[in-house]
């Protein structure tokens, strides 16, 4: 039996790890338990984006826009390396929401939150703009206004990393087979889905951060007869060879009342979603449907003068949104906040139902008060002003920082260079240290994708498969066939299995 930790989190998403993060800062000893690998559900199958939900004002939820604009710059500032500023395009459509309610909406947007960096709203003409070149002619004018894009599983590795700092021990692969409440504390059995091998474990406080799965955790493994909450939500994206050459995204008002966003991806495409339908099965299977594409693509082509065809896809994905069910007729009516519910009356567990990627932080602090009123305060709040791994530098300083790594290390591609900076900040001098020349990187495995990289993803970021590594980690995957995927995890395998030998790390089962 190991120590007795103050706090058990279920759950390697984004919401897990904030809180991990959040409460280990503050001084309280935190276990984390994820059955897979971190943000290998909804946390980065989402739409990528820290925003205030513009469409959300329509549905008078005030509180959830003021609270998730004011987030933007927080996590601006606290991760500028991941997160950045991005201009939205709106363009008007005559037949839909009508020019004077956009014009209301966008004000109460730039009004409702803090707003220092970001710029405000302006209307456009999309007839001179360049930003209107590749609409249709039917498009005159348009809105411009600002929200944020962010590497979303990036953001979940480095909160998980920020846990570790500060004394938090996170455990992949390890899924919570059993908890009970014993003598005053819960006891957590959990298994290794790597060798099978079963960890008991101690805690005071047991908190289910699992996503999709929430409902799952609380019938089976905590027995509970309160495990019908979470309404699962499909939503899906496709990505497409890049449309338009400038770094501005659109949004686009559909005929039902829905909106898609088009977003610059990856320098060389278009990413363009989401969707929004229930979903009964299991969040581990969900998978993009024909028609969710057909939907996508034919929303886009009422917009771009070039329509956008199903066969235009080189990659799509699919998640589940784990909402509250708080009984809205439709998906897309459905709450975006998050409700923090604690079951039992003397050693509860506190579940998170919902929540958005933007307000994480917000929902970590929340969760707090509530711990902190059942097991005691030990130190303020602090993550408002706090930076992520490699972070620690300033908004408008990234071009800067490139030119610092290039300079350093004269035989980096720009292209990499650039990408070692949005992917770990000022931790790539990390990575990059001892390195004298090209061959230090190791073998190069395309994409930009070294040897070096990987392993220090294996070292300092939980990376134990190629999946790990092309798509969460980094987005690489697009960019590279099976076959090299294929090699990658050949290589990790066989790199794993010689650091088991010395007692580095263990062997791998992805």
């Amino acid at each position: 039996m190991s120590k007795i930790d103050d706090i058990f989190v279920i759950g390697g998403g984004i919401n897990g790890c904030g809180i991990a993060r959040d409460a280990a800062g503050r001084g309280y000893s935190v276990r984390l338990a994820e059955m897979n690998d971190l943000a290998s559900g909804t946390s980065s199958w989402s739409s990528k984006l820290i925003h205030g939900g513009l469409r959300y004002l329509e549905h008078y939820k005030f509180k959830l826009v003021r609270e998730s604009l004011g987030e933007r710059e927080v996590l601006l500032k606290m991760a500028p390396h991941i997160i950045w500023p991005m201009r939205f395009v709106l363009p008007h459509h005559s037949s839909m929401r009508p020019a004077w309610l956009l014009r209301l909406g966008l004000f109460l947007y730039d009004h409702m939150g803090k707003r220092k960096l970001l710029p405000g709203t302006k209307q456009i003409n999309l007839t001179t703009d360049p930003v209107g070149k590749p609409l249709k002619a039917i498009f005159s004018k348009g809105f411009e206004y600002s929200d944020c894009w962010v590497n979303d599983a990036r953001l979940v590795v480095l909160n998980a990393q920020d846990a570790r700092e500060h004394g938090a021990i996170i455990e992949t692969r390890t899924k919570v087979v059993s908890a009970r409440r014993e003598k005053g504390y819960w006891c957590i059995s959990t298994e290794n889905c790597r060798s099978g091998e079963i960890s008991e474990h101690k805690a005071r406080l047991l908190v289910n951060a699992s996503g999709p799965w929430v409902d799952k955790v609380l019938g089976e493994a905590l027995k509970s007869d309160r495990s019908n909450n979470v309404r699962l939500v499909q939503g899906s994206h496709v990505v497409v060879p890049k449309i338009h050459d400038h770094d501005r995204a659109y949004i686009f008002q559909n005929a039902d009342n829905r909106i898609i966003f088009a977003l610059p991806y990856e320098q060389d495409y278009t990413l363009i979603g989401t969707t929004d339908h229930d979903y009964q099965g299991d969040p581990a299977d969900v998978k993009i449907t024909q028609s969710e594409m057909s939907y996508i693509c034919s929303s886009a082509s009422e917009y771009f003068e070039k329509p956008v065809d199903v066969n235009d896809v080189v990659w799509s994905y699919s998640g589940v949104r784990p909402l509250y069910d708080d009984g809205a007729t439709e998906a897309q009516e459905a709450t975006r906040d998050y409700v923090l519910r604690a079951d039992g009356d003397e050693l509860p567990v506190i579940n998170v139902f919902g929540g958005k990627i933007t307000t994480y932080r917000k929902l970590s602090e929340s969760m707090m008060e509530k711990i902190e009123a059942l097991i005691g305060v030990r130190s303020a709040s602090w993550t408002a002003s706090s930076h992520l791994p490699g972070g620690d530098f300033e908004v408008a300083d990234y071009d800067l920082l490139v030119s610092k790594l290039e300079q350093e290390f004269e035989f980096l591609d720009s292209l990499l260079a650039k990408r070692l900076i949005r992917s770990y900040g000022t931790n790539a001098w990390t990575l990059m240290k001892g390195a004298l020349n090209i061959e230090d990187m190791g073998q190069d495995f395309g994409g930009t994708l070294s040897a070096r990289e990987i392993e220090y993803l294996m070292k300092h970021e939980w990376a134990e498969c190629a999946e790990d590594v092309v798509w969460r980690r980094t987005k690489l995957g697009i960019r590279l066939d099976e076959n090299l995927i294929a090699v990658i995890d050949e290589w990790m395998q066989q790199k794993a299995t010689f650091d088991q030998h010395s007692g580095k790390l263990r062997s791998q089962n992805c």
